[in-house]
């Protein structure tokens, strides 16, 4: 007899309680400021430092919390949902994802060493460097390139919309080892290093410029310049030439998480939207009591419900090491839908306010848009189950 069980395990519901404690001191004003003032989230991420929840996926014997990817989901959920929004997804994707959960998974007993103390702690964090101007979403064909010499490799190329460069202390990079044009297969010749920023900034190897956003302005997004810049190769994560398999286990670990963000930033739109069809009223009666106004506020709440019970199937079996690339891509998927029709939702409930930025929901819509077109486009997870689930002809 198959059992199944939808119950949170105790550790996760232990981070949804812990992770809401501390967001229940910070209210919608405060991430409207953070917004406005284009700030990261300083006090709430030293709690959470403060606390350990930044070190969930930070094995217990680095100083962790021992814990997996459905933990962090819940984390960034729960984050999202308190008022943060998708913008907030940074917080759990930049250094316990794309650093503690990768190093945990993928790196040397030397890099777990040095680095995973720090970043179960918050004092070490780090950013993600896959995107280049002229590759886009066709990650294999990225041109950046590393070249052995002697002890080193020199790294060559440009990188776009790099979040979080100005306070990372190590960026994960991506490389061509062997150019996309000579691999065979051509998910070979990849390879992930690890790259000290300060270091690399100071000796004029590193260089970069922000991009003017349209939102998620709590952290900066960036065009990275990488001029002869000379690594050691014991910052290979990984094997050289083998970083594809390292980065199926940072790209799927992200789709979860930013559908984690992108679902609780659905609840948190939701919420505003039910609450002023609640208050507002026209011809003597609450705007709710309208069924133009209630039933797509329903429709979202199934949706968001629906979209968590794929975000808990990826991210359950991630932590099992068990196939989940499928699973991840609905989740990102359907919880991107769920977090734009819910803002949608949201901005038709309030009418003409909706414009006033007195009200969040200007800066909920951006988010929400966020998803349809980052860090993979809707249309590529489409192709996806297209393609590789449903068997359908390749268009190219």
């Amino acid at each position: 007899m198959i059992e199944v069980d939808f119950t949170l395990p105790e550790s996760a519901l232990t981070v949804q309680q812990g992770v809401g404690d501390i967001c229940s001191r910070y209210d919608m004003d405060y991430w409207q400021r953070c917004e406005a003032d284009k700030r990261w989230p300083e006090e709430v991420w030293a709690e959470l430092a403060k606390g350990g929840w930044l070190g969930l996926a930070v094995p217990e014997e680095y100083g962790g919390g021992g814990q997996g990817l459905l933990e962090l989901a819940v984390a960034t959920e729960t984050l999202a949902a308190s008022g943060a929004a998708g913008g907030s997804a940074f917080t759990y994707v930049l250094t316990p994802g794309f650093g503690a959960l990768t190093l945990a998974r993928h790196g040397s007993a030397e890099q777990r060493a040095a680095l995973l103390p720090g970043l179960a702690t918050g004092e070490i964090e780090t950013c993600f460097a896959l995107t280049e101007p002229d590759a886009g979403s066709n990650s294999l064909a990225i041109t950046t390139s590393a070249r052995r010499d002697g002890d080193d490799y020199v790294i060559n190329g440009q990188k776009i919309w790099i979040t979080g460069v100005q306070r990372a202390t190590w960026m994960m990079l991506v490389t061509r080892t062997i150019p996309a044009a000579e691999a065979k297969p051509r998910t070979n010749g990849m390879t992930v290093f690890l790259v000290n920023v300060p270091e690399a900034v100071a000796a004029g190897q590193l260089s970069f410029r922000p991009i003017p956003k349209m939102g998620a302005n709590t952290t900066p997004s960036n065009m990275v310049f990488l001029d002869d810049l000379r690594v050691p190769a014991s910052s290979v994560v990984g094997q050289i030439d083998q970083g594809a398999l390292v980065l199926w286990d940072i790209l799927n670990p992200e789709r979860i998480l930013l559908a984690a963000s992108a679902l609780g930033g659905a609840e948190v739109a939701l919420r505003v939207g039910v609450s002023y069809a609640k208050e507002r009223e026209v011809f003597g009666r609450p705007i709710g009591a309208n069924q133009a106004i209630a039933f797509p506020l329903a429709q979202v709440k199934a949706k968001i419900e629906l979209a968590r019970l794929m975000l808990y199937k990826a991210a359950w079996s991630f932590d099992r090491q068990l196939p989940c690339g499928t699973e991840a891509n609905i989740a990102k998927l359907t919880a991107s839908q769920a977090a734009w029709e819910a803002a949608d939702a949201a901005f038709q409930t309030h009418g003409g306010m909706a414009y006033s930025l007195e009200y969040p929901v200007a800066r909920l819509l951006t988010d929400a848009r966020i998803g349809k077109i980052a860090p993979v486009t809707e249309e590529l997870l489409l192709n996806h189950l297209a393609t590789q689930v449903l068997g359908l002809p390749r268009s190219f």
